[in-house]
């Protein structure tokens, strides 16, 4: 009994202990203030409560616990994933989109910026997305409108996550922050490395971007960055225009600290001028920078040693090629071929009445004296740049020897034309040539030496495609010179070439006369004014007085030749002597009384309101606003004179650049400068004219075709000033 009743006691002692703890667990809820039905109770301070999905969790964290009287706030979205399903960057790649938040209903909140950590790249089948697998946290910079009044923050998030399917969510999320006093949350360590891990400038993490420029003619995006240790496992990621894409960058580097990193651009033409957003990551380290890519200048200082970037160099190559073919074909159209139309016209009318035979063969011959040619200046060209010297298209009008030796031969292939000599060519080389028999045709070889006159005298000026393939050429080794000069040299041949193929367009032409010689004389006079023409360009590089001895020497080479053999025997020898007198002249041209010009940048004096070409002035002036408009030009460049008569001098181009908000700036080229040609280098550019465009919105320049109109100097104008603004990321 005692121990019944004792055990009854016991029981009474737990069930009076066990309603008292109900009655205070009562009373503790009924004294709590109620919960919000939209923020659910018993969280720590600066923590939002978890939303769950079936592919893992979402909330909005805080780097401390109150606002402490702080207008900036430092949030964090910080995403958990169910292994293997991902979330994605602000620029997603090929599939996917970013996280969005819409901050509608929060309290307090003036804006919120939402920032992206270095990503990683995932490649499935081809298909490639940049994004996060795994847990990560965007860091959120927030300002509130009253640091004195507490932030009330209600997030509506939409973002896609993926695994082997994806799935779009959108979850609501919710943060309170207190405004009175409050150290750091149980987040803000987290929130720090999230932060950290937002590429900037690069310096926290010993980065620095040295080269952003563009190789194959626009396709291929060469990036060089320099790293303190040397980057591991680096990657590159663009952002460019809409509908633009970047393929994953090939990478090179050595143990100095260098990366260069190539990505091929799809959905774009040309990368030059265009304003692009790099983001190189390394791990946890990175480094993001806004650029507008120009060519580039030379050889990189790494080369990508992969089969895909031969395949890709492969196709490249043939690509320029075609469009040496196609410049080659229209330089015979451009205005500097004009100087030597002459020649062109005699070739084809001296045909009439000649046998099929001997008509192809001589136009043969003609084709052979282009490519000849064309190979001769290639290799030329690799010379000069073996010896480290600075090469481009036409520079030899930049040499007075050239062009005296141009006047010369034009003056003497003049006098041919008026019948004042002859030259015969020996026995042996006339039978070789063909120049038996068919004499009133001429010679094969006499057409070979006018096919190769001629194109020495029709290169002065670029011409569409041409400076594209020059200047792919001229940044390579001597293979890619020499087959792009090949093919250069074969598209200028072609009317030869299709003549050759049918032979009847020339031999039906009407057989050489009476006609022809007065013809000759027309054409000799046109021979005569090229020459002309030539001195004048020749006096911008040396003292008038010296180009006008050279006119006088040719002058006296004339009369000499026009007098007959029989009253003047020596005259031959007094013609040389007036040749190589002239020939001579460049070699003490600066004893001339009148003095040599001016070594600086401008050979001529600039008149109007052009100033000289300045590169290293036109940044400031784009930061205050102005439109800079660049203008390469020399007196040798006919396709130059072209585009100032028809263009540039004329309205409506006159009248918008004449607008006070546009400096004028004109380089001169005709003597050899090495800023200008370093100018045209920064281009992709080696020849002339070139003209280019800066403004607030193209800062790094908009080059302008060779061929100028009238709407495309407008439109880059228009595309230069335009006021424009990029566009925010998703989420900010």
């Amino acid at each position: 009994m005692r121990a019944r009743a004792n055990g009854g006691a016991r029981m009474a002692s737990w069930s009076l202990i066990w309603v008292l703890a109900v009655v205070v667990w009562s009373l503790a809820l009924a004294s709590a203030p109620p919960a919000r039905a939209d923020l659910p109770a018993w969280t720590p301070p600066g923590t939002g409560a978890w939303v769950e999905t079936p592919e893992g969790r979402v909330r909005l964290i805080a780097a401390r616990r109150a606002l402490d009287g702080d207008s900036a706030v430092r949030l964090g979205l910080e995403f958990e994933p169910v292994e293997g399903w991902k979330v994605y960057w602000r620029s997603p790649g090929d599939a996917g989109y970013p996280p969005s938040i819409d901050w509608t209903g929060s309290e307090n909140l003036a804006e919120a910026r939402l920032l992206w950590p270095a990503p990683e790249r995932f490649s499935v089948i081809g298909i490639e997305t940049i994004g996060y697998a795994g847990d990560v946290i965007y860091p959120v910079h927030a300002t509130v409108t009253d640091p004195g009044e507490s932030l009330r923050l209600r997030a509506s998030v939409d973002y896609l996550t993926c695994h082997e399917i994806c799935v779009p969510r959108t979850v609501a999320l919710s943060l309170d922050l207190p405004a009175g006093p409050g150290g750091a949350s149980a987040h803000a360590q987290a929130i720090n490395r999230a932060e950290s891990a937002v590429p900037g400038d690069g310096a926290a993490h010993g980065m620095a971007l040295e080269q952003a420029v563009v190789e194959d003619d626009g396709a291929v995006l060469r990036v060089a960055v320099r790293a303190d240790p040397p980057l591991a496992e680096p990657d590159l990621f663009v952002e460019g225009p809409e509908g633009a894409w970047f393929s994953a960058p090939e990478v090179a580097g050595d143990d100095a600290g260098l990366t260069v990193l190539w990505s091929r651009a799809g959905g774009i033409e040309d990368l030059r001028g265009v304003p692009l957003t790099l983001t190189v990551v390394d791990g946890a380290r990175g480094l993001e920078a806004e650029v507008t890519p120009a060519a580039a200048v030379g050889p990189s200082p790494l080369a990508p040693a992969s089969a895909a970037a031969g395949a890709s160099s492969l196709g490249t190559l043939l690509t320029m090629l075609g469009l040496a073919l196609a410049g080659g074909l229209i330089l015979n159209l451009m205005p500097c071929v004009l100087p030597v139309l002459s020649l062109k016209v005699l070739g084809a009318m001296g045909h009439g009445g000649a046998s099929p035979a001997h008509a192809r063969a001589s136009f043969l011959m003609s084709a052979a004296g282009i490519i000849a040619s064309f190979l001769l200046l290639g290799g030329a060209a690799i010379a000069v740049k073996a010896a480290g010297m600075a090469v481009g298209w036409g520079i030899q009008f930049q040499h007075p020897l050239f062009l005296v030796a141009m006047v010369v031969l034009l003056t003497l292939f003049a006098a041919n034309l008026w019948g004042l000599f002859e030259i015969g060519l020996p026995g042996w080389l006339a039978d070789a040539g063909g120049g038996r028999g068919e004499s009133d045709h001429g010679s094969l070889w006499g057409a070979f030496g006018t096919g190769a006159f001629a194109t020495l005298l029709a290169t002065p000026c670029s011409a569409p495609f041409l400076g594209t393939a020059v200047g792919f050429a001229l940044a390579r080794g001597w293979s890619e010179i020499a087959l792009i000069f090949l093919a250069l040299g074969v598209g200028m041949a072609l009317p030869y070439l299709l003549v050759a193929a049918r032979p009847g367009l020339a031999t039906r032409l009407p057989r050489p006369g009476r006609w022809m010689n007065r013809m000759k004389v027309v054409l000799g006079v046109a021979l005569a004014g090229t020459a002309v023409w030539l001195l004048t360009v020749l006096a911008a590089q040396v003292p008038p007085l010296a180009a006008a001895l050279v006119g006088g020497l040719m002058v006296l080479m004339v009369l000499v030749v026009a007098i007959p053999a029989r009253r003047l025997p020596g005259r031959a020898v007094l013609a040389g002597v007036a040749a190589v007198a002239a020939l001579a002249l460049p070699a003490w041209a600066d004893r001339v009384p009148g003095g040599a010009t001016d070594d600086g940048a401008q050979g001529s004096p600039l008149t109007g309101d052009w100033r000289p070409l300045d590169p290293a002035a036109i940044p400031a002036l784009v930061a205050e606003g102005r439109t800079v408009f660049v203008d390469v030009t020399a007196d040798w460049c006919v396709t130059c004179l072209v585009n100032k008569r028809v263009v540039l001098d004329r309205p409506p181009v006159a009248e918008r650049l004449a607008a006070p908000d546009t400096v004028l700036m004109r380089g001169d080229w005709t003597r050899p400068d090495d800023a200008i040609t370093a100018y045209l280098a920064s281009f992709g550019r080696y020849g002339i004219p070139f003209n280019a465009v800066y403004g607030p919105a193209a800062p790094d320049g908009v080059p302008l075709p060779e061929l100028l109109t009238s709407g495309a100097v407008l439109e880059a104008i228009e595309t230069a000033t335009a006021t424009t603004t990029r566009a925010a990321s998703p989420g900010s």
